[in-house]
């Protein structure tokens, strides 16, 4: 009976000296709801849908407020104003990643996308500088989008109309031009192991997404103990980063130092001139961790994005209508389209700037944390805070896109039916940490979904009107239904 009491006495002590701390804590912080001892406010958030719960309390909290994920205190950045002072006017400040702890599992600080500090200044700048080298906004890299495009359409022609999902065939197509950046080859669309890498990234982006990785990233000590679809994620990651590192071998052993012949020739040619240097960030860790980076984020966002603008138009015929007479208008059938068709056709532009602001692809960003103490609107923000900005409240403002939950081109057009930019457009985040391949998915969306419009009519299986567009998960990132439909040639 003693050794209870002593328990239960033991367990109230630990209590209350967690809620004191919280709330010596919370003093300094932005206000929020009261957070629970050790689970914080997790009961308090539906893991489904993030963005919706961010939005509610950003209605009683106002545009910066602290949420608690288990004992960890996460800022919360709501609406335009709030997200531009700290991504792009505070840039430097709050430019470093919190890495949640199934991508550290994985990656424990390597590559580009959630490494942090010197590794992630020099990972980014050297992606950047070899993507450039390798045409990204050159007319080189829009030759090969537009050959890609051709094999993809050629893919669809094989259907011969009847119906298919699209997710693994508009997967190809983009995977296929960063492979040829990355290691020089592309796939042919029934590859094996091209399948096998599709599938994985299409899985992994499901599994991100899920309400389980949500609490598996709150309450980290899970990822070990309990089996789950967190265990398939590190195993996919895994094997990808494998793959990768089979193509590094091979380089090795054909290097050539007088034309380095896609990234990884490039990379590992500048792990030769810094192998004197004990403290280089150039090492086969950061070589796969990058190039798996870069292959990721360069094939299922841009994938995910044509999926979703394909179903779009099968729910709005008279959008694509409208698209297809332009595209007769300014390209015709006989050329493959450009990007400098793009300012002539301004329906089309507003189409997919629509497409990617209803969407919401990645609704929180990434997770950025803050590089030092921070004071912002009056509060303290320690250094290594987490902060989340909410991308959903710039994309979705009713002020700068009136009736924002509905798909409406008319929200990037003027008055003349000109195309109308927006500053509140930040699929791609903003500041420090805007995708470095932003120039690429613009390229190859406008190129790939302009393609497949040239040479097909969509059909839908069911009258438009019962399609359903809403996301499936909307997690890590908002991911379409299932569906299918029919590519009837013109």
């Amino acid at each position: 009976m003693g050794l209870v009491v002593a328990l239960v006495l033991l367990l109230s002590f630990l209590l209350l000296v967690s809620f004191w701390r919280q709330s010596s804590e919370r003093a300094k912080l932005p206000p929020g709801p009261t957070p629970l001892p050790i689970i914080g406010n997790i009961l308090q958030i539906d893991v489904k849908n993030i963005s919706k719960t961010l939005t509610k309390f950003s209605e009683v909290y106002g545009p910066v407020f602290t949420l608690y994920f288990g004992r960890k205190p996460v800022v919360v950045l709501h609406g335009y104003e709030a997200v531009k002072e700290a991504l792009v006017d505070l840039g430097e400040d709050f430019a470093e990643r919190w890495a949640a702890p199934i991508f550290e599992k994985c990656d424990k600080d390597f590559g580009v996308i959630f490494s942090s500090g010197k590794t992630w200044k020099e990972m980014r700048r050297f992606s950047l500088m070899t993507l450039r080298n390798f045409g990204m906004g050159k007319k080189s890299l829009e030759n090969r989008v537009q050959e890609e495009a051709r094999c993809l359409v050629e893919e669809l022609r094989k259907t011969n109309g009847s119906p298919c999902d699209p997710t693994f065939i508009l997967g190809c197509a983009p995977c296929n031009v960063i492979c040829s950046i990355i290691f020089q080859n592309r796939f042919d669309y029934k590859d094996p192991n091209f399948l096998t890498l599709m599938k994985m990234l299409n899985t992994n982006v499901k599994i991100l997404s899920s309400a389980w990785i949500q609490i598996c990233n709150t309450f980290p000590a899970l990822i070990d103990l309990i089996p789950g679809s967190h265990n398939l994620f590190i195993k996919n990651v895994a094997y990808v980063k494998s793959y990768l590192m089979d193509k590094v071998k091979e380089h090795e052993e054909s290097l050539n130092g007088d034309g380095p012949r896609d990234f990884i020739d490039c990379f590992l040619l500048k792990m030769n001139q810094e192998k004197h240097n004990q403290q280089s960030k150039f090492t086969y860790e950061n070589l796969v961790a990058t190039a798996s980076d870069l292959f990721a984020a360069g094939t299922e966002t841009t994938s995910t994005t044509l999926r979703y603008a394909l179903l779009l138009l099968l729910k709005h015929p008279h959008v694509a209508a409208k698209v297809h007479e332009e595209i007769d208008n300014v390209v015709g059938r006989d050329r493959s389209p450009s990007m400098q068709d793009r300012s002539n056709m301004p329906y089309t532009d507003a189409v997919l700037h629509e497409v990617q602001r209803y969407i919401d692809l990645i609704p929180t960003s990434l997770p950025h944390s803050v590089t030092r103490d921070v004071n912002f609107r009056n509060y303290l923000i320690p250094k290594g805070t987490i902060i989340i900005p909410s991308l959903t409240s710039v994309l979705h403002d009713n002020k700068e896109f009136p009736n924002p939950e509905t798909f409406d081109p008319g929200h990037f057009l003027d008055a003349s039916g000109k195309f109308k930019k927006s500053d509140y457009f930040v699929p791609f985040s903003a500041g420090k940490r805007i995708c470095a391949g932003e120039g690429l998915a613009r390229m190859e969306l406008f190129i790939f979904l302009v393609t497949i419009l040239q040479h097909f009519n969509l059909k839908p299986l069911v009258d438009p009107k019962d399609l359903d567009t809403t996301a499936i998960a909307n997690g890590f990132a908002s991911v379409p239904p299932l569906y299918q439909l029919c590519f009837v040639p013109v």
